[in-house]
């Protein structure tokens, strides 16, 4: 048996050591040497491989493969280490309410809070206001005569004297004071009264008729009494109509004595004061018999410019269609 060497010994750990078999014997034990150095070749390559693929020391780093997009897992929360009795100082978690919930609206003190919308409800229809004359008027002055709060009366004119009675009337009763009479207004006082009679509705005269004078006894005359302040119409020493009267201020006085009535002017207006003087009966220059409205509303509290006012517009009307041209006037005390 001959050992042929390939060129190393076995301490290089390069080549290895065959025994030839030349006449059939058992092949030779490996020798323990060149096992330990395999074995030490097979550790090395492990080593510089790993367990998982990677990139070889001093190799360009290729770009990572693209893998599919994942939510990270929350972190858990950090807890500080426990010292003495102090609970664990665990980051609490996110309150639902003031992470998710929406903030609370913050009123703006700088907003005005809106106004309230004005009540669409339309106002009572007015009935009557200062300035109508009806029979109705009428009504309204006795019906408030009757419980205290017209104190003459009834003219059928809504001046201010019936406003201002309407007002307190009003007020007693918590109802809007205008001085204009509304439907509630109306019904109410219906609801308070009764009808006035005929007498309450057209009294005569406020004032007592005077005795006649003398020179009024004969003939158609219009017999006036600055005394009692009544218009007596006569016809041969009977009083025909009665009515109430009012006279000039101390300024503008009216004349007294006989006259005649010389002109009839059933829609006149004073052209020296711009004034209505409807059915005007003139007996003195610019004085005439005439129905006033300021009279009907105002009552005595004011005067004529010398005329003799009469504040039944009815009543003058009627009287108008009456009397001629030419019949007599008497004015005295």
């Amino acid at each position: 048996m001959v050992d042929t060497d390939s060129g190393w010994d076995g301490r290089g750990g390069r080549g290895s050591r065959v025994t030839r078999n030349t006449g059939g014997a058992r092949p030779a034990e490996p020798i323990p040497g060149r096992r330990v150095a395999a074995v030490s070749l097979v550790a090395l390559a492990a080593l510089a491989t790993g367990c998982e693929p990677g990139a070889a020391t001093g190799a360009q780093e290729a770009p990572p493969s693209a893998r599919p997009t994942q939510a990270a897992a929350p972190s858990p929360a950090r807890t500080a280490p426990v010292t003495g009795d102090a609970k664990p100082r665990t980051a609490p978690p996110p309150s639902p309410s003031a992470s998710t919930a929406a903030p609370a609206p913050t009123p703006d003190a700088t907003t005005a809070r809106p106004a309230p919308e004005p009540s669409t409800a339309p106002p009572p229809r007015v009935l009557m206001r200062t300035g109508s004359e009806s029979d109705r008027v009428r009504e309204l002055q006795a019906r408030l005569r009757q419980i205290g709060h017209f104190g003459r009366n009834p003219t059928g004119y809504y001046g201010s004297v019936t406003a201002d009675s309407v007002r307190s009337f009003q007020a007693k009763r918590s109802l809007p004071v205008t001085g204009s009479t509304d439907e509630v207004t109306w019904q109410r006082l219906l609801a308070m009264t009764r009808v006035p009679t005929a007498a309450e509705l057209r009294p005569p005269t406020e004032r007592p008729v005077a005795a006649p004078d003398e020179r009024c006894l004969k003939g158609r005359v219009l017999c006036i009494s600055k005394n009692s302040r009544t218009l007596a119409w006569m016809i041969d020493g009977k009083v025909v109509s009665a009515m109430d009267v009012r006279f000039g201020s101390e300024y503008t006085p009216t004349r007294e004595g006989v006259f005649e009535v010389f002109w009839k002017s059933r829609d006149h207006v004073s052209t020296l004061y711009d004034t209505p003087m409807p059915y005007a009966l003139f007996f003195s220059g610019g004085q005439a018999v005439h129905y006033s409205a300021d009279f009907a509303a105002n009552g005595y509290g004011g005067a004529s410019h010398g005329c003799v006012n009469v504040r039944d517009k009815k009543k003058v009307a009627a009287l108008f269609d009456q009397v001629r041209t030419g019949d007599k006037v008497v004015v005295y005390w």
